[in-house]
């Protein structure tokens, strides 16, 4: 595999988790239309992935957002090219024979390819090792993240070709129709994406990956179906907070709303005063709760366990990310870890994109880490 491919590879599953339903047959398209124009120019990669990877007008939207922040952040090219006849297009290819720059390409822009490859080694590098120039670049990549949950059947029924017959509108239909005989009409019942909320540790030992984490929160809250509390010494609601549509003012927001940053870790406590606030107004109920923590626990550790078993009962499912988790040699022996992990459906890292990007797919259910 070629250094391009790897790096488009990784664009392509930017793009699933931000909700692309990418696959492999349409991922090899995308590869073959690359390598037929050539990963150079920002305009061919774009207008290559634009009609291979996307298959539904939604997709259109978030393929400019990832496509944007994927590629150093640079604005994705226009919808539609603009016109070119076919003897200007000639002397365009002359220009570039001779070493000349490309219609659409900014003078001594890196190649496509290169930004690509710079973006995919971001996705793996662990949060607390970043610098200044990495972080933002990892915050626009975040920003065009997407987290739904995994669907559901719903009660609500709606007119399908296939399924049940529907009493009441077949019924109608005939005698509409005279009581004439007439095809009966059938129904499904419709899906819709779980409930999802994510608890979020910022206390001191989490300082290093709290803001990558609550950019994540707000990429979910953006996708809807959200809620958002973070967790240290007090439990707070910031799902508000984190609704503004710039990240920026988002966390902003969050850094005034919140209190205890930085401080001790009451996870027993703090949850259980979750699940009697909020658990019992059906918050939790059937939901994928996420618990993004190292598991360091200031209180009883059997609290912690008591309320993880009773959240157990309440969710449809519990996942815990952990950034401790990914480091070589870890084992969770952390008191307040050791007793929520029995209670915990999927245990996952959580120290990068990548791993949040691996997040994303448990949650949607693609995935079962």
């Amino acid at each position: 595999m070629f250094p391009a491919d790897a790096a488009l590879l990784g664009f392509a599953r930017a793009l699933r988790a931000a909700g692309v339903e990418a696959g492999s047959e349409r991922v090899h398209a995308f590869l073959s239309a690359v390598d037929v124009l050539g990963p150079e120019r920002r305009a061919d990669v774009y207008w290559a992935g634009r009609l291979t990877l996307c298959g539904e007008r939604d997709d259109l939207e978030r393929y400019d957002r990832v496509f944007g922040a994927f590629f150093d952040g640079a604005a994705a090219p226009p919808r539609r090219p603009a016109p070119v006849r076919r003897v200007a297009r000639a002397r365009l290819i002359a220009r570039d024979a001779e070493g000349g720059a490309r219609a659409g390409d900014a003078p001594d822009a890196p190649p496509v390819a290169a930004l690509a490859a710079s973006s995919e080694v971001l996705r793996d590098r662990d949060f607390a090792e970043l610098t200044d120039a990495e972080r933002a670049e990892v915050r626009r990549l975040l920003a065009a993240l997407s987290l739904r949950g995994a669907t559901r059947r719903s009660a609500r029924r709606r007119p399908a070709g296939r399924g049940d017959i529907d009493p009441h509108r077949t019924v109608r239909e005939l005698l509409r129709h005279g009581g004439e005989p007439a095809r009966p009409l059938r129904h499904t019942r419709t899906e819709r994406p779980r409930r999802v909320v994510l608890l979020v540790d910022v206390s001191g030992s989490m300082a290093p990956y709290a803001d990558a984490l609550l950019r994540f929160a707000h990429a979910a809250v953006r996708g809807g179906r959200t809620e958002v509390f973070t967790i240290g010494t007090r439990l707070t609601r910031v799902t508000r907070e984190l609704s503004h549509r710039d990240p920026d003012l988002a966390m902003a927001a969050v850094a005034e709303a919140v209190p205890d940053w930085r401080g001790g870790t009451r996870l027993g406590e703090l949850l259980r005063a979750f699940l009697d606030r909020w658990g019992q107004r059906g918050t939790a109920r059937g939901a994928i709760v996420v618990v993004l923590s190292d598991g360091w626990e200031r209180g009883d550790p059997e609290t912690l366990a008591t309320a993880m078993r009773r959240l157990h009962r309440l969710a449809h499912r519990v996942v815990w990310a952990n950034p401790l988790k990914a480091r070589p040699g870890y084992a969770p022996l952390a008191a307040g870890m050791a007793a929520a992990l029995p209670s915990v459906d999927t245990f996952v890292e959580g120290h990068s994109l990548a791993a949040l990007e691996r997040l994303a797919a448990v949650v949607r259910g693609a995935e079962d880490a």
